[in-house]
């Protein structure tokens, strides 16, 4: 019977906790940036931050 490995287990644990972080960053930042601008919301600066877009108002497309 095979046995469990304990360190790929661990490292995967690890880089889930570290990926947890990142992500909560990358939140704090975009609420930060909203604030400091008051044209935009919390939720564009989070969705342009995620998608890697500005969120500029366009005039008529």
């Amino acid at each position: 019977m095979a046995q469990p490995n304990f360190q790929f287990e661990k490292r995967q644990k690890e880089l889930a906790k570290k990926k947890k972080q990142e992500e909560k960053k990358q939140r704090k930042l975009a609420e930060k940036a909203a604030r400091e601008q008051p044209g935009r919301t919390e939720i564009d600066a989070g969705t342009a931050l995620h998608t890697g877009e500005q969120t500029l108002p366009t005039g008529n497309d």
